[in-house]
């Protein structure tokens, strides 16, 4: 997985670029096969949400996943920028089950289609038909 690091409004530090390619690229054993073809990108923004605060709700981390077919998208903000990365981990990582068994649905419902075309196929067969390319060519 190619992973893509931008930081908002502080430098971006060697532990903490090791930190997001820890968290996020931890997300690669549930797309080993899209991975495997590269097709995979993250870009991922860790950043400061303003200048001046010191307290609360002071780091935000996002990050954008492209899968073919599709961008999934996660954003956090926390008083801690560690668990702003592990927090949109988690929501990437549901998205990505979802994602996952949404093309499942998609492959199963082709597969069901397919089956149902030649149950019709037998079904023709067995009425003494012997030359099918014919019979779809009247439909």
């Amino acid at each position: 997985m190619n992973i893509t690091i931008k930081a908002t409004g502080f430098s971006l530090t060697p532990a903490i670029e090791i930190w997001v390619n820890e968290k996020i690229g931890s997300l690669e054993k549930f797309i080993p096969q899209l991975n495997a073809k590269g097709v995979v990108e993250c870009r991922v923004e860790v950043g400061k949400t303003t200048k001046h605060h010191q307290k609360g709700l002071v780091f935000r981390a996002e990050a954008n996943l492209k899968l073919p077919g599709k961008v999934l998208r996660a954003e956090a903000i926390e008083n801690d920028l560690n668990k702003a990365i592990v927090k949109v981990k988690d929501e990437l990582q549901q998205q990505i089950k979802s994602y996952k068994e949404a093309q499942e649905a998609k492959f199963k419902r082709g597969a069901r289609v397919g089956k149902k075309m030649l149950d019709y196929d037998e079904a023709a067969l067995g009425r003494g038909e012997t030359d099918l390319s014919e019979r779809h060519l009247e439909e």
